[in-house]
């Protein structure tokens, strides 16, 4: 028997058909991105959730006002207690370095290293303890190298173009100013690189001091090797570049690593345009690009206010998480810094996420939260296991990457999410357990798209793949 509306009824029927609308929205947006799992999961939601509220309010039986009033209070009390404001409180221990990185130490300047070198001699001579958890990265096929578990030699070699087009521009990483220095306007300047590099491709722009921590402390990946970073300029300019979610989801195949390294060419030809814009107006100017870095990227990154670093140890940006890619230009010029936005709610979620650790097919990333590392609160993972991984099946895998819950599109859907995961406590953890329910705990690599599959008769024998990546981690983790 249906039931003479009154106000609460009318109430309890808008609340189930605001439901109704917003698992629907859901359904669009997924099937939009193409997640099968979170539509259906919607779809079951469109037709369930609505159906308590629409039956309490149009029918008539016995008690139906105090179900009426009870369900009402409950939807209200669940809809207030994920919307309080609450933000962790901030930790006393320090995040700030307080020494350098030597680059020979990362995984990517040691797989450089050659057996029965000098080179190779001096570093294990000095670095015993380390010679033994490389040598089981060497005795794997490698990065993008036949043989590998994933070996593809479409998407291989479409990464290896890509390391190629960066080694073209590594010689354009730095050169003399101009003669004549152009006076400035400090304000104006700044906003116009950031301005510009947004409309060339750049999803986000970043001006910090150039401090000591920023830069490493020996060179290790290019030459002159093992001399000391000499790099006095006062400001820099940290510029990410989106990864395309669909190909970065096919990770740990070969679509991902053609991502990643399209994106580092992407990054690197914003860099070097910028550095030597800024050399023109007669101001020193250096580009920081894939393997030709005299800085940490995460970290002048994070002190440019793009994101903080997260427990994968990549940096974790508000829009897009560790989707992206960074490059990073040093200057003189003189330009407005940007003040670190220091964002809790990141580090709290990550603390409690956990989900790029249960993923990772090497282990390599901590489950634990953050510990004092050299005097530095932070995560670190086993970067010897994860390059390990990377050498075993030929790609930089990115699943870390690929099933962050920062990662999902810059849409009005999952920007509601990030609204309310910043604002609150139990939002976020309410977003961790459904973000698994939506989308999987561990969701399957997406298959290959048709345009990627080709039909190839390999007539050449192995090939030399001696291209370098650099997942842009804090290094060591």
């Amino acid at each position: 028997m249906t039931n003479d509306l009154g106000p609460l009824d009318i109430t309890l029927v808008a609340v189930g058909v605001s439901i109704f609308v917003l698992f629907l929205y859901m359904v669009l947006v997924s099937c939009a991105e193409e997640e099968k799992r979170a539509a259906h999961r919607a779809f079951g939601l469109t037709l369930l959730a609505p159906l308590p509220y629409l039956l309490v309010g149009l029918l008539d039986f016995d008690y139906q006002p105090y179900v009426a009033t009870g369900m009402l209070m409950l939807t209200v009390v669940a809809v207030i207690s994920v919307l309080i404001p609450w933000r962790p409180g901030r930790v006393d221990e320090s995040d700030t370095p307080t020494g350098r990185i030597d680059e020979r130490d990362i995984m990517f300047a040691r797989n450089r290293l050659k057996p029965g070198t000098e080179r190779y001699e001096e570093y294990y001579r000095d670095n015993p303890e380390k010679k033994n958890l490389d040598e089981k990265f060497r005795a794997k096929p490698g990065l993008l190298e036949k043989g590998a578990k994933f070996y593809d030699p479409v998407t291989f070699s479409a990464s290896q173009a890509n390391f190629t087009t960066i080694g073209w521009l590594r010689s354009c990483v730095d050169g003399d100013p101009a003669p004549e220095k152009l006076a400035v306007d400090r304000e104006d300047i700044t906003a116009f690189i950031k301005n510009w590099a947004l409309r060339i491709g750049a999803v986000s722009v970043g001006v910090t001091e150039l401090k000591d921590y920023h830069k490493y402390s020996v060179i290790g990946r290019t030459e002159p090797y093992g001399e000391p970073v000499i790099l006095d300029h006062a400001y820099a300019i940290a510029i990410t570049v989106e990864m395309d979610k669909h190909m970065i989801d096919r990770g740990p195949h070969g679509p991902t690593v053609m991502e990643s390294t399209q994106q580092y060419v992407r990054s690197g030809v914003m860099a070097v345009q910028i550095a030597q814009f800024i050399r023109n107006l007669g101001y020193p100017a250096r580009a920081h690009i894939d393997a030709n870095y005299r800085v940490v990227c995460p970290l002048v990154a994070r002190d440019a206010g793009l994101g903080e670093i997260g427990r994968m140890g990549l940096l974790m940006t508000p829009q897009w998480g560790p989707r992206v890619r960074i490059s990073v230009v040093t200057t003189d010029l003189p330009l407005e810094t940007d003040e670190r936005q220091r964002d809790d709610t990141m580090i709290d979620f990550c603390t409690h996420c956990r989900k790029c650790a249960d993923a990772c097919p090497s282990k390599a990333i901590p489950f634990e939260t953050q510990k004092s590392i050299d005097g530095v609160l932070r995560w670190q993972i086993n970067q010897e296991d994860c390059f390990t991984y990377w050498c075993a099946v030929g790609t930089d895998c990115s699943r870390c990457v690929t099933v962050c819950p920062y990662s999902h599109p810059d849409s009005f859907l999952h920007n509601l999410v990030r609204c309310g995961v910043r604002n609150s406590s139990l939002f976020r953890r309410l977003a961790i357990t459904l973000d698994d329910y939506f989308y999987g705990k561990k969701p399957k690599p997406l298959e290959h798209a048709e345009w990627m599959e080709v039909k190839t008769t390999d007539t050449t024998g192995d090939r030399d793949a001696n291209g370098g990546t650099d997942d842009q981690r804090y290094p060591g983790g």
